[in-house]
């Protein structure tokens, strides 16, 4: 029997976030949304005397406009209700995206001899001066195809204990992932014993890595006059990111607590935009010059963000003056909600850059697949990564014109796909003045973003123009116009690499 539980939806007006945004035939919906603001807005004791001529109950959890889009949670009987009461209303199921990082395989089962008791206890420890690494992932397979093996986290002595059912297992590949600081490990056919020690290889911020191979080092004033907003877990703090402001737009949180959410994702993919350190001692993005501005869409302790987050950060970044928004996320299907976001930002003058997704070689996810959105892929290259590192793993065919040059292995591909952009092996800032490498589409849809930001910014006469549909149209085609193919397929590179 299905559940009468209530439920979040979003409500929104027939085309856009606003009842301003559509035809002047839509008096009733106008006049109920500004309604619903009304009672959000009251104070409780005079919301019932509010809520009187609203006949569907319901309840307001959020708003992005007071003529607009609004968050509320209703059960399914009255979502019935209130198709009746108001027939021009678009009623959205709230849905989640998530980080477009690259997966990390994971067992889904331990081997059937493993026992509890027989553990095989490694020793991680670092590369650079011998001193143990706490808080490392260790995830061994004794059968990858079929993910059977086991993981641990090594402690404060850099020890990780692995139940593979003895103390020695020959497993087909090892994984070390590092928060920070460490290049993460692979090893393949091992035979691991207890007392085995594991190395890892400390970042070295002066390393040639797969964005700084394509793109160099950027002057400082790279960027100067554009404003860039990412949509992501926050930004910061990080001594090589200066953020001129922004919103976190998570129900229940601090608007003002635009900083990171403590998972590092948006702080890296703000760091390869706008970083201005200088190496060996800071790293530099594509376009330090740029005005960084900080939306927060993923909440503290949660792995998904809503599509009313999304949209309502979306706007505020419009409302705010950015000329491009990054988006490193995605998942799921076509949503009216970030395509109406999306839409509206195209409208004035603003570019939306979508990561693609890591579902290897699956179709293009949406947001990006959105058709007012530029697709981004994830380019690597071999040679600009140590030997034994994860990034080995995401090199596949096919190959570009230089043999070296690949789409990585997580990338999702389709004829939505715009341009590429770096995404294998990327050195950039994480919270607290640290240092990370991450993979994924998340990392090239930055590079993109970035290299939009370089580009545009000596285009003085199209950012001069009126903020509208126009402008961002001009936009959007002097970036893909600037993109030179790789050698592969338009479904898996786009238009190619943006030179700047």
């Amino acid at each position: 029997m299905p559940s009468n539980k209530p439920q979040q939806f979003i409500l929104l007006p027939p085309r856009g976030l606003s009842s301003g945004e559509v035809l002047p035939s839509t008096p009733f919906v106008h006049s109920f949304l500004m309604s619903l603001e009304h009672v959000r807005a009251a104070v409780p004791q005079a919301r019932k005397a509010l809520s009187a001529g609203i006949k569907t109950k319901l309840k307001v959890l959020d708003s992005i406009h007071e003529n607009g889009a609004k968050l509320v949670e209703m059960s399914p009987e009255a979502v019935s209700s209130l198709q009746v009461e108001q027939p021009g209303l678009r009623i959205v199921p709230v849905a989640y995206y998530y980080p477009a990082r690259a997966p990390r395989p994971m067992p889904a089962a331990a081997p059937k001899a493993a026992a509890a008791d027989l553990k095989i206890a490694l020793t991680i420890v670092s590369k650079g001066d011998g001193k143990p690494v706490a808080g490392a992932k260790v995830v061994a397979f004794t059968d990858f195809a079929n993910r059977l093996g086991a993981s641990a986290t090594s402690n404060s002595k850099g020890i990780a204990a692995l139940s593979l059912g003895g103390a020695t297992k020959k497993v087909e590949r090892l994984y070390v992932y590092c928060e920070s600081g460490f290049w993460n490990a692979l090893q393949r056919n091992v035979m691991l014993k207890t007392g085995g020690t594991i190395e890892l290889l400390p970042i070295d911020l002066g390393f040639t890595d797969c964005l700084r191979h394509f793109y160099g080092a950027s002057p400082l004033n790279a960027g100067q006059g554009i404003t860039v907003g990412v949509v992501d877990t926050g930004i910061g703090p990080h001594g090589d990111l200066n953020v001129s402001g922004g919103e976190n737009t998570v129900v229940g949180e601090n608007g003002s607590d635009f900083a990171d959410n403590g998972e590092g994702h948006g702080t890296h993919v703000a760091g390869i935009i706008a970083a201005h350190g200088t190496s060996p001692s800071g790293v530099r993005g594509l376009a330090p010059g740029v005005v960084l501005r900080s939306y927060r869409v993923f909440g503290k302790g949660t792995g998904g963000a809503s599509n009313f987050s999304i949209a309502k950060a979306i706007d505020h970044a419009v409302v705010d003056g950015c000329d491009l928004i990054n988006m490193s996320l995605g998942g799921g299907d076509k949503d009216e909600a970030i395509h109406s976001a999306i839409a509206g930002a195209r409208a004035k003058g603003t570019l939306v850059i979508v990561a693609s997704g890591n579902d290897s070689r699956q179709p293009v996810s949406f947001p990006a697949s959105d058709s007012l959105a530029l697709a981004v892929s994830a380019l690597g290259r071999k040679g600009t990564f140590p030997a034994g590192v994860t990034e080995f793993g995401d090199v596949a065919s096919p190959f570009g014109k230089d043999k070296a040059n690949f789409i990585a292995e997580f990338s999702n591909v389709g004829p939505e796909t715009s341009v590429t952009g770096p995404g294998v092996g990327i050195i950039s800032t994480f919270p607290g003045g640290k240092y990370a490498v991450m993979d994924g589409i998340s990392m090239a849809c930055p590079a993109v973003t970035g290299a939009a930001a370089k580009l545009l910014a000596a285009q003085p006469a199209v950012l001069a123009t009126a903020r509208d549909q126009t402008r961002s149209d001009r936009m959007a085609h002097e970036v893909l116009k600037a993109a030179m193919s790789l050698g592969f397929a338009p479904t898996f590179e786009g238009q190619g690499l943006i030179k700047v």
